[in-house]
């Protein structure tokens, strides 16, 4: 019976970046500076028929069955599946206890991927989409944050399209630059939907769903990584965009391949941070996040 050492979670991970990053994590993590021993990776996606075809196509990658063969400096890595939804809490919920009777010492890392891009802008679209993206989100970290160890790692896959542009008011960024707690993020999100079904959210908003819920997702990880350090947390918590992928996301858009997006997720799980948290990234480095 294998001693797993390390433990790690992927949402979304049935296909495109989510997969990839699932992926990437095994045939990286042998060489990885915090590989001491084997890694227990769960696979997880809303539909349990896409993510048992997604754990057989990751276990029938021939890159996969060789760096297992090789088991490298013990860094074997066994993948296995597990249901979540991040739009329903029931299912957060249900994962995070799952989590917390089978390792009750805690897990090393959290990839939070799980997300959902609706065509169009309208009320139902808004809602929808900041539910998935923004709350549902959050509500998994408010769950599974106090599951990981000291020393591990929580990574929050956003985008460049959450950047902080010139479609935002000045009043609006600095709401969000000056945030100190994840009420004041959760409360933009609440005063976008409310401008949306009024008509009035083109003075301070862009129109788009998708963008405004992923710059409430950075800034919510800044703000919830600024309380952890305070407190005397050394887990490191960090936000990033995987680029422009070709994905189903992206209907076929991009010019990334989902292994190339995969590299900042992936890094920030398992490579040297030099303790770095709270930051946002992209192509590996940080990057400003209102600029």
């Amino acid at each position: 019976m294998t001693t797993y050492t390390r433990i790690g979670a992927v949402t979304g991970a049935n296909k495109g970046v989510g997969l990839a990053i699932v992926r990437q994590l095994t045939l990286q993590y042998p060489t990885s500076p915090i590989n001491n021993g084997p890694l227990l990776l769960y696979l997880t996606a809303r539909n349990e028929e896409r993510g048992k075809a997604a754990l057989d196509a990751i276990n029938g990658d021939p890159a996969i069955k060789q760096a297992k063969a090789l088991r490298r400096h013990g860094g074997l890595t066994e993948i296995q599946y597990h249901a979540l939804d991040i739009d329903d809490d029931t299912s957060v919920d249900r994962f995070a206890s799952f989590l917390k009777e089978q390792h009750p010492q805690g897990i090393d890392f959290l990839i939070n991927n799980a997300a959902i891009a609706k065509r169009g802008f309208d009320n139902t679209v808004v809602r929808d989409t900041l539910h998935c993206n923004y709350y549902g989100t959050y509500h998994a970290m408010q769950r599974m944050l106090p599951l990981i160890k000291e020393g591990g790692r929580l990574v929050n896959v956003a985008s460049m399209s959450g950047h902080l542009n010139s479609k935002y008011s000045d009043s609006i960024k600095s709401r969000f630059l000056n945030a100190t707690k994840p009420e004041d993020i959760s409360q933009l999100m609440e005063d976008f939907t409310s401008a949306v079904a009024g008509g009035t959210y083109e003075k301070d908003w862009p129109s788009s769903a998708y963008a405004v819920s992923k710059a409430g997702l950075i800034g919510l990880t800044k703000v919830v990584a600024r309380d952890h350090k305070q407190a005397g947390s050394n887990i490191l918590i960090n936000v990033c965009c995987p680029g422009y992928v070709v994905t189903d996301m992206t209907r076929g858009g991009g010019v990334k391949t989902p292994d190339q997006g995969a590299q900042t997720p992936v890094m920030l799980a398992i490579h040297d941070l030099q303790d770095t948290s709270g930051e946002f990234w992209q192509h590996e480095k940080i990057i400003d996040w209102d600029k």
